[in-house]
């Protein structure tokens, strides 16, 4: 099947149906909510129930045992204190169901899922307070701490060779920079790939190994008011790219997507890593590494966006949410260099902790 065929097209009508047959309740009211590649319906029940109808693209739907091994992921977050969603069970008491359905391209079978509905607006809603920053950097080491502890039949689904969303794989994006022709960004990408290959490789035997959530982003972060004009982090979303990886990989990712949202993003690094290190200190070849992974994000993201427009023009608007900010910002740091962000990012970190 095309690539560009994967993503579900249920209609608010055929999800409300799904959740009566499959889960015995009685849908209110049911909307569409944003995806990159899935399709998420919230929906609320006639007894005031609260909800969301995940159903996965059918190319991950093809690989039951890695969604039941992300499923078991987010229970064994919640059982361990942190805001992760849970799965309810069907009638017949399964976790997932696989659907066949037409949604244009012939008839394809997608997983569904119906998950509980977390409280909160996207981190991105809010201001990015120093106080916020830490608390993300915090709450993600912890979430790869807790899922370092996770026990499962199928934990070796999660190796995925050549995931080109793993932090591991940014070679492949030499596959799709073909996107950036005519842009002077593609000489920055193929720079930072570049770093990537000759600094961060060899470099690689000294990280610490774990489990990643491996999309911590501005989108799958949930906050609510604390008191004070603050927030706390109320939910922790969307495990499909879950795979095994590097501690500092987490990291990377967090501060860059916090970057994409913060007025000076140079600035975020120093608050994130803070929170980090007050669960996971970095090690040497770790810290080493930092600037070029955040970089090799942005790289990924910027490219991999644009690729999955040219396959799907009609979710322009939400696939190039992150490309468009981080286009400025990738720039940003790549002339700064690595030893200025470095100085910057690991003096604001030290001053941070030493304030609290």
């Amino acid at each position: 099947m095309a690539e560009k065929h994967s993503q579900p097209g249920f209609s608010q009508r055929h999800a409300a149906e799904a959740v009566r047959r499959l889960y015995g309740l009685s849908p209110s009211h049911v909307r569409p909510l944003p995806s990159y590649d899935d399709q998420n319906f919230y929906v609320a029940t006639a007894d005031g129930g609260e909800y969301v109808l995940k159903i996965m693209n059918s190319q991950d739907s093809k690989e039951p045992a890695l969604v039941d091994v992300q499923t078991h992921a987010m229970a064994f977050l919640h059982q361990n204190g942190l805001p992760a969603q849970t799965a309810v069970r069907t009638t017949s008491g399964l976790l997932m169901s696989l659907e066949e359905a037409d949604c244009g391209f012939g008839s394809q079978k997608y997983l569904v899922r119906l998950l509980t509905y977390l409280p909160g607006t996207t981190i991105s809603k809010v201001p990015l307070t120093p106080r916020l920053l830490y608390e993300t950097g915090r709450t993600a080491a912890r979430m790869d701490q807790v899922l370092q502890r996770m026990e499962h039949p199928h934990l070796g689904v999660l190796q995925r060779e050549n995931f080109r969303w793993s932090l591991s794989s940014v070679p492949l994006l030499e596959a799709y920079v073909n996107v950036l022709d005519g842009d002077p960004l593609q000489d920055v990408v193929r720079s930072v790939i570049h770093q990537f290959k000759t600094c961060v490789i060899p470099k690689r035997s000294g990280f610490r190994k774990c489990i990643n959530h491996g999309d911590f982003n501005d989108l799958n972060i949930l906050v609510e008011p604390c008191g004070g004009g603050d927030y706390r982090i109320s939910g922790i979303l969307d495990f499909g790219d879950m795979n095994s990886g590097y501690y500092i990989h987490e990291l990377a990712i967090a501060i860059m997507y916090m970057m994409t949202e913060h007025p000076t993003p140079v600035e975020v690094g120093g608050p994130v890593l803070a929170g980090w290190e007050s669960v996971l200190p970095l090690n040497r070849a770790e810290r080493d590494c930092l600037y070029v992974l955040v970089l090799s994000r942005f790289c990924q993201s910027i490219v991999l966006a644009r690729h999955t427009v040219a396959l799907h023009p009609e979710n322009a608007e939400y696939l190039l949410i992150t490309s468009r900010k981080g286009v400025r910002t990738l720039r940003s740091l790549w002339e700064l260099g690595k030893e200025r962000v470095e100085q910057l990012w690991f003096e604001a970190a030290a001053r941070f902790s030493d304030g609290r």
